[in-house]
């Protein structure tokens, strides 16, 4: 019985991986999706996708922020199935995360020419804490990292054997990433770097090179005719203008081109080593040290890391952890490739089960808080103040929706905000917009009075009025300045940081 079950696991180990995967995917990314407060940039997307899905005149909505639009399009789709507009964004990054670990599994198993290698892959990136955070996101992040596993994927076939429709299937992934951020840009600059996968040793290398290079221009110019349906909106320009808030033009950086790299490099490997953990860069390491056959498939992945790692680190004048995302993944393949090489060559059964457990226990624990305790995930401190402890985070905001959907049963009201851009307004119009009886308008700056506008409203009904950042006349981070005749109706501080959400009723004098 025993023999004959085990028999039945050789047979049909894949199938029951792939199960097994899918299982361990979907449990992890959708158990407590909405447990984390919404996020500025999160109000942003969802609120663009449900104003595009309401409206076709602005589906280019977000180019008003020079932000590419292709994950407004994707959420808008899935918000005319799912009610909660919030959850339909975050769906967008747990499919994309699905696109991300069938990819990588494709790229693994195609670069070392062995499809267990593509499975340990693929669940590497199921418990990968830093995928398992922005995949239960709504933000781009998640998106941009599933084109650009793509992208390797289809630039390894094309320098391998260049045939026209990888070349056009290529050209149509680099041009949906390029729809998504300007970081997918990377897919076609590092193109020529596949080229350390080129068999110069094939007889017809010549005449296969002139082939590679053919169909890598045609996908390059799919990917810019792609990338030209943007010019559609008279918002282009932007696109380049918000660039420029995040990355050193080349003619600012030529000035002093290192004034911040080392501040930059520092931020960025710290990042990284949160989330990827001190075991698992070991075994990165270690996979240079495996086998110098394979060196060029290694390098390939090193390149996909480090060009843009250090190119945001030269560049970057704005950076947040989800910049690295994308560039972290190659790096997931390399930890594969030398754990699995390390079970391999284990000579006892305990130890092909203690070496795993040992570099991938500290995933599979801060997995766990991710999941059922964010406030006590292993995770980088600007996530952390980004997330749940400081302003752009959206606690109170499900407190204040339910309280004035009560207060506007039998009254209208008038709900000011703090801030006209980003969390405030957009969190409460993705869900109170549609009600007849609240008015909702943001305000910035904060001046050392009160709003001439705010108080005649408070005549007329009931007004209320939330803060949540700091500012200048502010006494705290999300606490009004004590000269506004303001009636507090409850305050929330965030992780016992010092940072607060208030809403106030405006008192009419």
């Amino acid at each position: 019985m025993v023999e004959s079950f085990m028999e039945f696991i050789k047979r049909n180990y894949f199938s029951i991986s792939v199960m097994g995967l899918a299982v361990l995917y979907f449990t992890l990314r959708l158990n407590n999706i909405l447990s984390l407060p919404i996020f500025t940039d999160e109000a942003i997307y969802v609120r663009w996708s449900q104003i595009a899905s309401n409206d076709a005149s602005w589906r280019f909505i977000s180019l008003t922020d020079g932000k590419q639009p292709s994950f407004v399009w994707i959420a808008m789709i899935l918000m005319k199935f799912i009610s909660d507009p919030l959850l339909a964004g975050r769906l967008v990054s747990v499919f994309a995360g699905v696109g991300s670990v069938i990819g990588i599994y494709f790229l693994g198993s195609e670069l070392f020419k062995d499809r267990k290698i593509g499975l340990l892959a693929s669940l590497i990136y199921v418990v990968f804490p830093f995928a398992l955070v922005y995949d239960r996101l709504a933000l781009y992040d998640s998106l941009v990292g599933m084109f650009i596993i793509w992208a390797m994927y289809l630039e390894v076939l094309l320098v391998r054997k260049p045939r026209l429709d990888t070349a056009l299937i290529l050209g149509m992934v680099i041009g949906a990433g390029m729809l998504t951020k300007t970081s997918n840009n990377f897919a076609f600059i590092l193109l020529p770097f596949s080229l350390l996968l080129f068999d110069f040793k094939n007889k017809k290398w010549k005449e296969n090179l002139k082939n590679w290079i053919v169909f890598a221009l045609i996908a390059v110019g799919l990917s810019q005719v792609m990338y030209a349906i943007l010019r559609l909106s008279p918002f282009y320009h932007i696109v380049s203008d918000k660039n420029a808030v995040f990355v050193y033009p080349i003619s600012e950086w030529i000035r002093s081109p290192f004034a911040f790299f080392t501040g930059n490099i520092k931020g960025l490997t710290s990042w990284l080593f949160t989330y990827m953990s001190y075991p698992f860069i070991v075994l990165v390491v270690s996979s240079f040290l495996i086998d110098k056959k394979t060196f060029r498939k290694k390098l390939f992945l090193l390149v996909w890391f480090a060009a843009p790692f250090f190119a945001l680190a030269l560049f970057g004048k704005v950076i947040y952890p989800r910049f690295i995302l994308f560039m972290s993944m190659p790096l997931l393949l390399l930890g594969a490739y030398a754990l699995f090489n390390l079970v391999r060559t284990a000579e006892k059964k305990w130890m092909k089960i203690t070496i795993p457990f040992v570099f991938l226990v500290g995933f599979i624990i801060n997995d766990y808080f991710i999941v059922t305790d964010f406030s006590k995930a292993s995770i980088p401190t600007a996530d952390r103040e980004q997330f749940i402890t400081d302003w752009p985070a959206g606690v109170g905001v499900k407190e204040t929706v339910e309280f004035l959907r009560q207060a506007s049963s039998n009254e209208k009201l008038f709900v000011a905000t703090q801030g006209t851009f980003g969390l405030m307004p957009y969190a409460l119009e993705i869900y109170l917009s549609d009600n007849p009886n609240i008015e909702i308008k943001g305000y910035w700056p904060i001046e050392d009075h009160l709003s001439q506008e705010i108080l005649e409203k408070s005549k007329e009904k009931k007004t209320y009025f939330i803060f949540y950042q700091p500012c200048p006349p502010c006494m705290k981070t999300g606490v009004a300045p004590s000269q506004y005749p303001l009636k507090e109706v409850f305050q929330i501080e965030k992780e016992q940081m010092g940072s607060y959400y208030t809403l106030y009723e405006v008192q009419n004098l």
